[in-house]
């Protein structure tokens, strides 16, 4: 009985994906992440709290920021993108709207000082 309903339950399965293909039907929508979610999945390994767990004097703080002339969001952009030194690229993890959002919230908490949200 239990392997009928097994069977049953993958065959049921299986037609359920081939309609799915056959009408082109996407399995999952994308959900876009928060600038804070991907600040956390991807950044606060190094970055934790607009710290820098490698280099200290190349924090996220905003007069680190300034000093370092990536003070705007697009020049923040073009860093996570391209990368820099111990600054890994992220063009190939994230979107380009994902790091132009990302970017937007690291200039933000720079701006409060990373202040809790």
């Amino acid at each position: 009985m239990v392997r009928t309903r097994s069977y049953q339950l993958a065959t049921c399965l299986c037609g359920l994906l081939m309609v799915m293909l056959l009408l082109d039907i996407p399995s999952a929508q994308a959900i876009p992440l928060s600038g804070s979610q991907l600040f956390e999945a991807q950044c606060a390994g190094c970055h934790a709290g607009g710290g820098n767990i490698i280099r200290r004097g190349k924090n996220l703080k905003l007069k680190a920021l300034q000093k370092n002339k990536v003070d705007t969001q697009e020049a923040i952009v073009n860093l996570v993108t391209a990368g820099k030194g111990n600054m890994s690229a992220y063009r190939d993890r994230l979107t380009p709207e994902e790091i132009q959002t990302v970017s937007a919230y690291v200039l933000a908490q720079a701006a409060q000082n990373w202040k809790s949200e």
